[in-house]
């Protein structure tokens, strides 16, 4: 695992505070703060435009701030310190590779800008094209890869140096789903021992599989952040609990809606359809009053509120692209 030994977990490796930046008259983010710890991957979830790339550029140095201040590891970070931007590995929208070099001569070269040498260097090859899972297709050219294979590697890329924050802007756009399965699962894989990673999507789906806080962008700024549960609290949406059940539904439902938390319970079709406050929580509660009321459930679904609901309740739009 790529992974490094600064920072201590729970405690913020980046902090950003009061970020703005103008271009012209249009205000592109406007007075965003957000804090990231070590192993911890935050999302920025936003449409095209919401200020998500500008953000994060900042982020990394590559753009001068109009105002706030941004530190990585205690040390500032701007266009002019480089010895703490070296810190971060940074994956842009569009592929930064050789096409003509293999996967192996590429990352050979990146890990040459990196400093990196002799046995070092090529450890850390092999290393990395196993963190994106190229290890079989190491010494073929990058001009034979799919689109997915290359954003894959352009990840890798990013991971040689072992960065204490790895920075991924919209890294799934424009692949096919089998990639982009293989890239959210290659971020997923970092787990808590791995780099702090900032990761920016408009794909609700994505955020809600990878990120452990969500910060949701829109017009410029942030207009809330948190885990996806703390996220679906703010719209105070109920879940569903959908049961297949044999027996007398009726007298279930009636048993069932007594229950604290649960606000309705509809017989139809052979199903309970309910409609509850924290339904896992209360599944357990559901389930043991069946037998007593005459019924037998053979399955069960509890359907959630998801980070759409969110979005739309924040902005009074859905997410566009």
């Amino acid at each position: 695992m790529l992974a490094s030994s600064n920072g201590h977990p729970g405690e913020p490796l980046l902090r950003c505070s009061h970020l703005s930046r103008s271009f012209g008259d249009r205000l592109a983010v406007d007075d965003v703060s957000f804090q990231i710890a070590r192993g911890e991957t935050y999302g920025l979830l936003g449409p095209n435009g919401a200020g998500k790339t500008t953000t994060i550029r900042m982020v990394c140095g590559l753009l001068r701030k109009g105002a706030g201040e941004v530190t990585l590891a205690g040390a500032r970070i701007d266009e002019t310190t480089h010895s703490a931007r070296a810190r971060i590995g940074y994956v842009p929208q569009e592929v930064a590779l050789y096409p003509d070099l293999t996967a192996r001569e590429n990352l050979r070269f990146f890990g040459r800008l990196y400093r990196l040498t002799g046995r070092s260097l090529a450890e850390r090859v092999d290393e990395t094209l196993a963190v994106v899972d190229l290890a079989d297709r190491a010494d073929d050219r990058v001009e034979s890869y799919s689109g997915g294979m290359r954003r894959r590697l352009n990840i890798g890329a990013a991971l040689l140096h072992r960065p204490v924050l790895l920075v991924l802007d919209e890294p799934t756009v424009g692949v096919d789903p089998q990639s982009r399965h293989a890239i959210l699962e290659s971020v997923h894989g970092f787990g808590s021992e791995g780099p702090a990673v900032l990761y920016t999507t408009h794909y609700m789906e994505e955020a809600e599989r990878i990120c452990d806080r969500v910060g949701i962008m829109d017009k410029g700024r942030l207009v809330a952040e948190g885990s996806r549960r703390d996220l679906v609290s703010l719209v105070a949406e109920r879940d569903r609990i959908e049961l297949v059940a044999k027996g007398d539904l009726p007298r279930f439902a009636a048993a069932v809606q007594k229950i604290d938390g649960v606000e309705s319970a509809d017989v139809s079709d052979g199903e309970v359809h309910l409609v509850a406050r924290d339904g896992r929580r209360l599944l357990p509660r559901v389930l043991d009053l069946a037998e007593p009321s005459g019924a037998s459930v053979s399955s069960v679904e509890v359907v959630e509120p998801d980070l759409e609901a969110v979005f739309l309740h924040l902005t009074g739009t859905a997410l566009r692209e």
